[in-house]
């Protein structure tokens, strides 16, 4: 763990966040014709962290795409401080789906400069962010060569350059093994430290200290 908070410290070169609030009030989701969520009301403040959980098809990535403004609800809103989420997502979410957002020929080095410089992060974030989540020697490995568990920690790291005061993410421990699920909790928490805040959507067991849960198998 002090190997890690080191790396982390190296880069206090990114910009400051604008921490955000977000929320969502009287929320209807479904899906096929099934209700999936009925009048839902969350609040996620700055340095916040809340974990969506429940049984498969209860409405978890339903849930993080609408608030993505990816969905639109049956009712209720969605709100990034005192806007529309619609208005102001791609400057304030850092999105995490399925798809880790890598391209199987293309190496790491290419594919996280590609994002930092599309964010104007700066380059010299992308080593520290790789050593925090323990892939800083697959740098020069194509995207396709590397185990699904260290796609997903290279996702992470494109989410975490993208500099932005939310994350969204859908499953983000899903193929990581324990140690992965501890870097994890370490990039989460130093994001958090800088007013950032996250939502994620689980099945797994994520220690995040002071983290809300919310059971969607309630809304079934």
């Amino acid at each position: 763990m002090l190997a890690m908070t080191t790396a982390l410290a190296e880069f206090p070169s990114l910009v400051a966040l604008s921490p955000q609030t977000l929320e969502a009030t009287g929320l209807s989701l479904s899906r096929g014709g099934l209700r999936l969520v009925e009048r839902l009301d969350l609040a996620l403040a700055p340095s916040g962290a809340l974990l969506l959980v429940g049984p498969n098809g209860t409405g978890k990535t339903t849930l993080l795409r609408a608030l993505a403004g990816l969905v639109r609800p049956d009712a209720g809103a969605v709100a990034i401080g005192d806007q529309p989420a619609g208005q102001v997502a791609a400057d304030t979410l850092g999105w995490l789906g399925h798809a880790d957002g890598l391209k199987p020929n293309e190496t790491l080095r290419h594919a996280l400069r590609f994002w930092a410089d599309m964010h104007g992060t700066p380059r010299t974030a992308i080593l520290p962010l790789m050593r925090v989540m323990g892939i800083e020697a697959l740098i020069d490995r194509p995207a396709g060569q590397l185990s699904r568990g260290q796609q997903r920690r290279a996702g992470l790291v494109r989410v975490a350059l993208a500099n932005r005061p939310l994350w969204l993410l859908d499953e983000p421990a899903g193929p990581l093994d324990g140690a992965g699920r501890d870097r994890l909790a370490e990039l989460v928490a130093w994001h958090r430290s800088r007013g950032g805040g996250v939502i994620a959507a689980t099945h797994q067991t994520l220690d995040w200290p002071g983290a809300a849960m919310l059971d969607l198998g309630m809304y079934r």
